[in-house]
């Protein structure tokens, strides 16, 4: 109440109301050691409800979480101080408006919009099922943790959070716990304007185990709710508890004020004065409190922590290959020789599918990976991206130790899973069609702001999807992409870029990468006539160049289009045009490239300059300059073949040439001069 106060902004109502449910969980049930709270055995506690913010950084605090460094080394100081608690909501306080994962150690996942926490643990809990498959051995339990999510009505509400348990009953992950507030208020008041289904009735159709606290207060109930998850071994389960959302005097029960707003000091000296609490005492901490903290959770967190690090001298003694493993993926280091097996494609004019090239490339990685694991939404047999070497097996509730995964069509559920599965150290791919990164993107951007790398496939990466329509070709999916920072966008031209753009993705730490993919054939280009895909690494390189000096003209493009750009480049140079084709497959690595390395590559005294990508043209200006053309889509697909979508929509060697003579003579150059 102090801290919402404080900030005059906050969500006081639901950490009040719920604090006896983590108070009791934290202290008696959480296998959690506040000295080392990223110990890879640890229970997971998800705030999906992240307004609830001040609950989360009081129990930090009270029991003494210590933080982590960048470089997951845990240091000697508070994760939360009292300093942070009071500046809640303050710049660059640990304590901002929702829990922050990287910001605030203890956090596990970003949370904030609603169904995203929920979603994210149960990515947590297949990953911890999977990681005990493949470490654990007969005596040496590495790897057996549970998961805990709190949520609220508006978790309930969200069609994320629907997905993902739906998933999370077909799997049967016992090691799965929701516990939902039940308060039926939300910020438009009470859930009975649009929200009266039976959530009870809901889940055991999603073959969960559902059982009841009539009262969030009621600590004997919650006590045999806890212990009946921690016996059930058949399915996931979800703990309903019945709660007033917190208030001061009597009058303010069922305000929605106290759901998103501060009290107020009156309400707030009422509230203490009911709870035998010093009424002029503001962010009071008596000594006791960490005491009794450091005798529970404390201990039991020290003690289990303890012995799992002995286990861990014993199993490295006994499996040094796992342990190596085991550290590895947890410091997210890759096995020695992962490059091993990487294809080298040769020249072909015919060439392959960018999602064909791709599919080879991952089941190499994969087989030297062993943590790599992914799937798609119910698209597999589209994206390519089945790993088909003899072991890989299919993740089930009867095989926790298969590597493909299947997510059903649930695009929104799968990228919050990708989420969960990644901060809990696995490396976790998934795919769909680019147009359905649409129903991914909010967990996609929560990548991002949490600085963890997942990889996005996506396939089906323009208009060349052809007959199927508008519907399914993408359009402003790349500039979307593109536009959220931290994310790591790539869209190869051929099968040796496809190559190294896995190289780059699988050499990421902290950034999420999307892989655009075609359908269609791409050639597979000459690099002993033009560069080496190697370039890629820097975003952007200079495939095809001139032999006489400047260029007179620079044509820039990604994808599929680049073996357009070259067509037209190797009927210009038979005409004298010194011409430079770049390659773009990722503008974000370029534009983190020297500025002297992009002035090699984009000459700013060439001004004239034509960009061709079959997607909107937000962004190529940048590229371009104010006087270059783009040729790209400015209005959505149509249903036809590939051909007749490329004459109408301009993507032909003679809509190329135009631009480029248009532009020779904007920039003064004598388009026959030599």
């Amino acid at each position: 109440m102090d801290a919402v106060q404080a900030a005059n902004s906050g969500h006081p109502g639901t950490a009040m109301a719920m604090a006896p449910v983590v108070y009791w969980l934290w202290q008696h049930y959480l296998r959690f050691d506040p000295d080392d709270p990223i110990w890879p055995n640890r229970d997971r506690f998800v705030l999906s409800i992240g307004h609830a913010s001040m609950l989360l950084y009081s129990m930090l605090h009270l029991c003494g979480v210590k933080a982590v460094n960048p470089a997951y080394e845990t240091v000697g100081n508070l994760s939360v101080t009292l300093d942070d608690i009071k500046k809640f909501r303050q710049l660059d306080s640990k304590c901002p408006g929702h829990p922050e994962y990287r910001w605030t150690s203890g956090v596990e996942t970003t949370t904030g919009p609603l169904g995203q926490g929920v979603a994210t643990s149960v990515g947590m809990a297949m990953a911890g099922r999977w990681m005990g498959a493949y470490f654990n051995r007969p005596d040496f339990h590495m790897i057996d943790y549970d998961v805990y999510a709190l949520c609220g009505d508006g978790c309930m509400m969200e069609g994320i959070s629907s997905e993902a348990a739906s998933l999370a009953g077909h799997l049967k992950l016992s090691n799965l716990c929701w516990i939902y507030d039940s308060n039926k208020i939300t910020i438009e008041g009470r859930t009975d304007l649009a929200f009266t289904e039976d959530v009870a009735t809901r889940f055991l159709a999603y073959d969960w185990n559902v059982t009841r606290v009539s009262d969030a207060n009621d600590l004997a109930t919650l006590d045999r709710a806890f212990r009946v998850f921690k016996h059930r071994e058949d399915r996931p389960t979800l703990i309903i508890v019945e709660s007033h959302i917190g208030y001061g005097a009597p009058h303010k029960q069922d305000s929605s004020a106290a759901h998103g707003e501060p009290l107020g000091e009156e309400e707030i000296e009422l509230a203490k004065r009911q709870y035998g609490w010093p009424e002029e005492a503001k962010f009071l901490v008596p000594d006791s409190v960490p005491e009794h903290f450091q005798r529970g959770i404390g201990a039991r967190g020290r003690t289990a922590r303890d012995q799992w690090m002995a286990r861990l001298t014993a199993y490295a003694l006994q499996y040094p290959e796992l342990a190596d493993s085991l550290y590895r993926m947890q410091h997210r280091q890759r096995p020695e020789g992962w490059e091993k097996d990487l294809p080298v494609f040769s020249a072909d004019s015919k060439g392959l599918a960018g999602r064909d090239a791709s599919a080879q490339v991952l089941n190499a990685v994969a087989r030297r990976v062993p943590w790599l694991i992914g799937g798609s939404a119910d698209l597999t047999p589209s994206t390519k991206t089945r790993l088909t070497f003899d072991d890989a097996g299919e993740f089930s509730s009867a095989d926790y130790g298969g590597r493909n995964l299947h997510f059903g069509v649930r695009e929104h559920a799968m990228g919050a899973i990708l989420n969960g599965l990644s901060l809990s150290k696995v490396r976790a791919f998934g795919s769909g069609f680019l147009i359905f990164s649409d129903y991914a993107k909010p967990a996609i951007r929560l990548s991002a702001i949490m600085e963890i790398p997942t990889i996005h496939v996506f396939t089906h990466d323009s208009i060349g999807v052809g007959e199927d329509g508008p519907t399914h070709q993408p359009i402003e999916q790349l500039a979307s992409l593109r536009a959220i920072p931290g994310l790591i966008v790539l869209r190869p031209a051929d099968a040796n870029e496809v190559v190294e753009a896995w190289r780059v993705i699988m050499r990421l730490h902290h950034q999420p990468a999307v892989l655009v993919l075609s359908r269609q054939a791409l050639p597979t280009l000459d690099r002993m006539k033009y560069a080496s895909a190697t370039g890629l690494e820097r975003g952007a390189y200079v495939l095809a160049d001139t032999h006489d000096g400047t260029p007179d003209v620079l044509l820039l493009a990604t994808g599929s289009e680049v073996s357009l750009c070259l067509t037209v480049y190797e009927q210009l140079a038979t005409e004298g045009v010194r011409v430079r084709v770049v390659s773009m497959p990722s503008w974000e690595l370029f534009d983190r490239q020297s500025r002297a390395y992009r002035d090699l590559v984009l000459p700013p005294q060439v001004t004239a300059r034509v960009s061709v990508e079959q997607a909107a043209t937000t962004g190529w200006d940048r590229y371009v300059g104010s006087a270059g053309t783009t040729i790209g889509m400015d209005t959505f697909g149509a249903s036809a073949p590939l051909k007749a979508l490329q004459k109408k929509f301009g993507f032909t060697p003679e809509r190329v040439m135009a631009a480029v003579k248009e532009q020779l003579a904007q920039a003064g150059t004598s388009y026959l001069r030599r």
